[in-house]
């Protein structure tokens, strides 16, 4: 990017769910420029470039592109890598969706290249920028509740992907749980060293005979013996679950879920609420706004971004071990 430029110019690389969020975003947004729209589903890109405004380029073209400051790449887990490594090495800051690739050691090759490029990098954890966890976690800094002593993060979809998906996804842990494992690194301010998981499918037994669980649970414990508790479910009927608790040396500190409206009718019945959001879209669609802020805000800042291809490394290595300690029985220690 050009010094003293105040507006990024970004190239798109995929534009199926996640990516319309993000293309979307980028439009809107006043210091960014959405140039072109790229993705093997031509009709999915002609209609997202269509409603942003921008060009629709095929994939190599968009890489190699002048007109072009940073790559967003929402494309499947198995291109992450390559492309963030080809938007560096063309001089492009790159945005990634996680993971990064499902192998730990395909990660540590791909940070390699890009700190060789010397271009920054920022894996998609959004959750990290919702309003109620960022403001949950800057009280913690604040010292309202003293050392933080113990975290519990609650995690449950309304219901399980496809088994389809669940066939390429790497697994509960490193597709679903690697939000709340980051979550948890963010809150505790320090690195897991003890990992011990169990897990079953209840939920649906395909998903059991495709190999991967579906009702799972992890105890972290750090260093200084903070620990960490972490519930995942494929199933929730009453909607999209997302709280977190923090315990600590003086006090809680809790946020709770988001309702649809925040409505409340009292008879003789007692107290009737609706029930919370239904889905990820919309529990942190302010999320996804934050975060691309804070992308385009590094990028113009000349920082680097946060999270950073590291925490995405050190999140899969909690996943791996997660996955092992569950297939095992026994704590994995990182």
């Amino acid at each position: 990017m050009e010094m003293g430029r105040e507006m990024v110019r970004l190239a798109l690389l995929g534009a199926g769910r996640i990516g319309k969020i993000h293309g979307r975003n980028a439009a809107l947004h006043p210091q960014a420029r959405l140039i072109s729209v790229s993705d093997p589903h031509q009709p999915s890109a002609q209609a997202l470039a269509a409603e942003t405004g921008a060009a629709v380029r095929s994939i190599d073209e968009a890489l190699a592109a002048s007109d072009v400051d940073a790559v967003l790449i929402c494309t499947p887990t198995t291109t992450h890598a390559d492309f963030i490594e080809r938007a560096a090495r063309s001089g492009k800051a790159v945005f990634c969706e996680k993971p990064v690739d499902l192998s730990s050691e395909r990660i540590r090759a791909c940070l390699a290249e890009v700190g060789k490029a010397g271009k920054p990098l920022m894996i998609g954890f959004n959750r990290r920028f919702d309003p109620n966890f960022a403001d949950l976690k800057r009280r913690i800094v604040e010292g309202m509740i003293g050392e933080v002593e113990l975290l519990t993060i609650i995690s449950r979809d309304p219901a399980p992907p496809p088994v389809s998906y669940i066939e390429t996804s790497g697994g509960l842990f490193r597709d679903m749980m690697i939000h709340d494992l980051d979550l948890a690194r963010f809150l505790l301010a320090e690195d897991p060293i003890e990992v011990h998981a169990v897990a079953s499918a209840l939920v649906d037994p395909a998903i059991g005979k495709a190999g991967d669980v579906d009702t799972a649970a992890v105890l972290l414990k750090t260093a200084s013996g903070r620990i960490a508790q972490i519930s995942n479910s494929r199933r929730a009927t009453y909607g999209y679950d997302q709280r977190i608790e923090v315990h600590g040396s003086k006090g809680m500190i809790r946020a709770h879920n988001v309702p649809r409206t925040t409505v409340e009718v009292a008879t003789g019945n007692g107290f009737l609420a609706d029930p919370i959001q239904d889905f990820f879209l919309e529990r942190y669609a302010e999320a996804y706004r934050r975060e691309m802020t804070a992308f385009l805000d590094a990028i113009i800042a000349g920082n680097a971004p946060n999270p950073s291809g590291e925490d995405g490394l050190k999140a899969q290595i909690l996943a791996d071990a997660a996955t092992d300690s569950a297939q095992t029985g026994k704590a994995v220690r990182v």
